[in-house]
């Protein structure tokens, strides 16, 4: 518990923005809110999107995504960060060096394309998240779709998960969780440092709106882990919070729908 004037844990989300609400920096937002951290967002792209899908991304300057972070870290601080989109690799290059710079875990999230298959990330920009991104990044939450764009693996069983892994660990991150939520079964992710391996397990919820889901786990594990748990315990509990708002997605609009991020306070 904190007393009162005390500001909780502090977390920064650079991502774009979700015209709809239900990915980007207002996803991460909410994620926050709803796990009790003081969110704070670096904007590094604006989005049309809604229920269907994107319908146009402009991109903001380097010089803006830069100014935007050292405002926030140099006076207000930050106990965690959170990488998004990060269109062109001038982005990804300027955020790499950034959250280089600065003494707090980093959860990249290397977000390729868009729920409804929408690119989000140029292919020029791939070799810079490679070398630049992932080596910064204390844990990484690729999807199966992002673990083929970075490394070529492709992941068609439960089996495939550690080699996929191993490709992604190459790339330098400290921890990397393998999302499968695109197989069968039930929903199983794997959370590897190359020596210790956690296997993720919960059911598989047959709901189609689950618009944002990779952008919530992610800045649910910057929550966990700007309170001070450690990896492990930070993407459990991260899990645990994104299945039960996945169970409680809502339709919205005549597409997918978004998960339901305040499923706890309802």
């Amino acid at each position: 518990m904190r007393a009162a004037g005390q500001a909780p844990p502090r977390v920064l989300t650079v991502a774009g923005s979700d015209s709809g609400g239900g990915a980007g920096i207002q996803a991460d937002l909410k994620t926050m809110l709803a796990l009790g951290v003081h969110g704070m967002s670096v904007i590094t792209a604006v989005t049309a999107q809604n229920s269907l899908g994107v319908q146009g991304a402009w991109e903001l300057p380097v010089e803006a995504v830069r100014a935007q972070y050292r405002s926030v870290v140099d006076d207000i601080g930050v106990q965690a960060v959170k990488t998004g989109m990060l269109a062109s690799a001038e982005l990804v290059e300027a955020v790499a060096e950034l959250i280089s710079g600065t003494d707090a875990p980093v959860v990249v999230d290397p977000v390729g394309v868009s729920k409804h298959g929408d690119p989000l990330l140029a292919a020029s920009a791939l070799d810079s998240v490679r070398t630049r991104l992932l080596p910064a990044a204390t844990v990484a939450t690729p999807n199966l779709d992002e673990v083929a764009q970075l490394t070529g693996s492709r992941v068609a069983s439960e089996a495939d998960l550690r080699p996929a892994a191993e490709a992604v660990l190459a790339y330098g991150p400290q921890w990397v969780l393998i999302k499968g939520g695109h197989l069968t079964g039930e929903a199983v992710d794997l959370l590897t440092d190359g020596d210790q391996e956690f296997w993720l397990r919960a059911p598989r919820h047959d709901n189609r709106d689950t618009h944002g889901t990779g952008c919530t786990l992610a800045s649910a594990v910057a929550s966990g882990l700007a309170k001070g748990l450690p990896v492990p315990e930070a993407v459990t509990a991260a899990k645990e919070y994104v299945t039960g708002a996945i169970a409680r997605g809502f339709a919205l609009g005549a597409g997918i729908g978004p998960v339901d991020h305040g499923w706890r306070l309802r």
